[in-house]
């Protein structure tokens, strides 16, 4: 993840070993290249085996929120995808919220208190203070407590807790196995990318979400490993679920100069649109701090918030995946599309505030890309413009993600890849670099790094090269 706006410390240089010039060095690291080589083939090779292993649980895990969908909402037992939107259970769907509330947060005291989040930050936190360990119980703990959460109405993605689960199972076995700490981190950081290509069919953007937000390096000891794993993911999920985009749309034109110039001034505005949010999430979160009761009925309370946002606006239910494409399709109109940016902005800001379990990207992409709409849609009416409201609405999914989690690369390419639309691609890289340039300027820390940057975590901000004798197997 890579911030020049808010640089670390000055690092001094680290000097060679006083025993070595800088020819024993040379021969020092050529002598030890056999070995490091022979790790990194039996590391890729345990990557890809965690990968596949993953993806199924990916998979398992989308069916498992379809059946408590179904049992919660329709009363009925199935596997198959089905969107609480269509639900018939009248003002009594306030409750279901709420009685998912009650087992998230009894699962998060008496199973695990890190369960709660949305499972990037707490990733973050242990590649960063505890070498890269995660509780063996997290495996289940979260892909559990979140298809609780989400299938009860959360108005979160799948994409976090598979990210948590993968990256836990990549610990775990990381732990169990003689290897080192670096390793331990590639192992985890590979069970992530798996799950996010396993659940978007993203590969390159699920690489780049490991460099940005758990490696924290660029090297080809980590890089081969993460990258095979993203790929075997993703081919499982093509085994599985077919090939083609996530969110499927018409094919959209070549942007015109004037368009792309138009595309990059609303990534500024959704850098500052991104900045709002993390803020008013860790403000809602700061609120629930305050409560004079215990943490664990936090969920709870939030869920009533959910219940009554989806008793009113139906489709802010559940992870709404449906809803992205209906946005990017242009099939919602001016006041719809207000209305689901709006909705869906309160009911998970507020969920998520609670500390209940779900992810962050598929709603973030939701408000970004009806907010993107209906900027879409206004500025169409300026021929001058030359704006595609469906590429605005594009523009607006990267730029948020990319304002809230500086994580810009991830952005574009994350769009690009869950459409499958070439032409948008530059649009979204100048959109998503704008917004992370906004971002940079009046935040310090991200959606991302706020929680655990109150711990006392550090987080690096620049991918920095070290000195040959200090990289180990790079």
């Amino acid at each position: 993840m890579t911030d020049p706006l808010h640089p670390p410390h000055d690092r001094a240089a680290i000097p060679l070993a006083p025993s070595l010039d800088p020819t024993l060095a040379q021969e020092h690291m050529r002598s030890r290249l056999p070995r490091v080589r022979r790790r990194l083939v039996a590391t890729t090779l345990i990557a890809m085996a965690l990968a596949a292993f993953v993806a199924l649980i990916a998979h398992a895990l989308t069916r498992l929120i379809a059946l408590v969908t179904h049992v919660a909402f329709f009363g009925d037992w199935s596997t198959t995808w089905v969107s609480p939107a269509h639900n018939h259970r009248g003002v009594w769907v306030i409750l279901i919220p709420v009685i998912g509330g009650l087992l998230v947060g009894a699962m998060a005291r008496w199973g695990s208190r890190a369960i709660r989040g949305h499972g990037i930050p707490e990733a973050m936190e242990q590649v960063l203070t505890n070498e890269s360990r995660i509780p063996a119980r997290m495996i289940w703990l979260k892909p559990v407590s979140s298809a609780i959460a989400i299938g009860t109405g959360g108005p979160f993605g799948a994409e976090g807790p598979i990210i948590a689960t993968g990256g836990a199972l990549g610990s775990f076995i990381g732990q169990l196995l003689p290897v080192t700490a670096d390793e331990r981190k590639t192992l985890l950081a590979a069970g992530a990318a798996a799950g996010m290509a396993a659940i978007f069919a993203a590969p390159l953007a699920a690489v780049l979400l490991s460099i940005e937000m758990l490696l924290f390096e660029r090297r080809a000891r980590s890089l081969v490993p993460v990258a095979m794993a993203a790929a075997t993911g993703t081919a499982v999920r093509f085994a599985l679920e077919g090939p083609g985009p996530v969110f499927p749309m018409a094919a959209l034109l070549p942007a015109s100069v004037t368009a792309l110039a138009v595309y990059t001034l609303l990534g500024l505005l959704f850098g500052v649109i991104g900045v709002g949010v993390t803020r008013l999430v860790y403000g809602l979160e700061d609120l629930f701090e305050r409560l004079p009761i215990h943490w664990m009925w936090w969920p709870a309370i939030g869920g009533i918030a959910v219940g009554v946002v989806g008793y009113l606006v139906p489709s802010t239910l559940g992870v709404g995946y449906e809803n992205i494409v209906a946005v990017i399709g242009g099939h919602l109109g001016l006041g719809a599309l207000a209305l689901l940016a709006f909705a869906k902005l309160v009911s998970w800001s507020i969920a998520l505030g609670s500390g209940t379990s779900g992810g962050t990207l598929a709603p973030l992409f939701t408000i970004g890309g009806a907010l993107g709409g209906l900027l879409g849609i206004f500025l169409a009416h300026w021929p001058i413009a030359q704006v595609d409201p469906r590429m605005a609405a594009l523009v607006g999914m990267a730029a948020l993600f990319a304002g809230a989690a500086r994580a810009m690369l991830t952005a574009a390419v994350f769009v690009f890849e869950t459409t499958m639309q070439p032409h948008a691609l530059l649009p979204l890289l100048a959109a998503s670099v704008a917004a992370y340039l906004v971002s940079g300027l009046l935040m310090q820390h991200t959606i991302m790094t706020e929680k655990i940057a109150r711990r006392g975590v550090h987080v690096p901000t620049d991918l920095v090269p070290e000195h040959p004798l200090h990289q180990g197997n790079a």
